[in-house]
């Protein structure tokens, strides 16, 4: 931007490679690689752009604010790592002694002020994006509540796949998830028992002639119910072992 960079807000992932002396692809690498987590965190993916190398193609490299290069520095070697909190402070000193360019006119001015803007709105725009998924996350890993199909399946349709009781319970048994004939139809299969995303609740009740009857209800427990909704948002497929 010229005289418009007032203040080293990011870095590229570029300049990470050349100041810990390592190669850009395994830069790039790390970050891709932590990038899963951070986005679970706090619901922001981390900025992918694209640079004209020395043979005039474009590639990708990232560029990340000072928490983001700090948390993926967690990847270097403990010189590598003090390199780059090294240079964010020296970048800092550098914004705190006024060692930067004001705006040479007014139009700079409403240049870098429209740009600013414009990074904010991005940011906010991811927010919102993946806003419905964090929270239905937290939500549910902070409780232990259990919920019935038919109530998975409205949790489904408010993050954004329109599914009803009758379809979701088809899909699982398709899938596997639930049996699919005999006795056993619509209860747990073993396998989505041993992944923990089904409780079986027993209910007795005595009829007016003496006879007990057992019902049993198949139940999705927290973990299976964060596992369905990142299968039906286009995640990528969840360990469920990990949920």
């Amino acid at each position: 931007m010229g005289n418009l960079e007032l203040i080293r807000e990011t870095m590229s992932s570029i300049e990470i490679a050349e100041l810990t002396g390592k190669e850009h692809k395994n830069v790039m690498a790390a970050i891709r690689t932590m990038e899963p987590a951070w986005v679970k965190i706090n619901g922001l993916k981390f900025k992918l752009v694209e640079y004209k190398d020395a043979k005039g193609e474009m590639r990708p490299m990232y560029e990340l604010t000072k928490i983001e290069c700090l948390y993926i520095a967690t990847k270097f070697n403990d010189e590598a790592r003090a390199k780059l909190i090294l240079r964010w402070e020296q970048l800092e000193n550098e914004r705190r002694n006024g060692n930067f360019q004001v705006p040479a006119s007014f139009k700079e001015a409403l240049l870098l002020a429209a740009h600013q803007q414009e990074e904010i709105e991005l940011q906010q725009k991811q927010i919102e994006a993946n806003k419905p998924k964090v929270l239905f996350a937290e939500a549910v890993s902070t409780s232990q509540r259990c919920c019935l199909v038919s109530e998975l399946a409205k949790i489904i349709s408010q993050n954004g796949v329109a599914i009803g009781q009758n379809r979701l319970f088809a899909w699982m048994r398709k899938n596997g998830y639930l049996c699919n004939k005999g006795q056993y139809y619509n209860q747990p299969t073993q396998k989505a028992m041993e992944l923990g995303l089904f409780e079986i609740k027993k209910t007795t009740i005595t009829k007016p002639d003496g006879d007990v009857i057992v019902t049993t209800t198949s139940k999705v427990t927290g973990k299976g119910q964060i596992y369905f909704v990142n299968k039906f948002i286009g995640k990528e497929e969840p360990d469920a072992n990990q949920l």
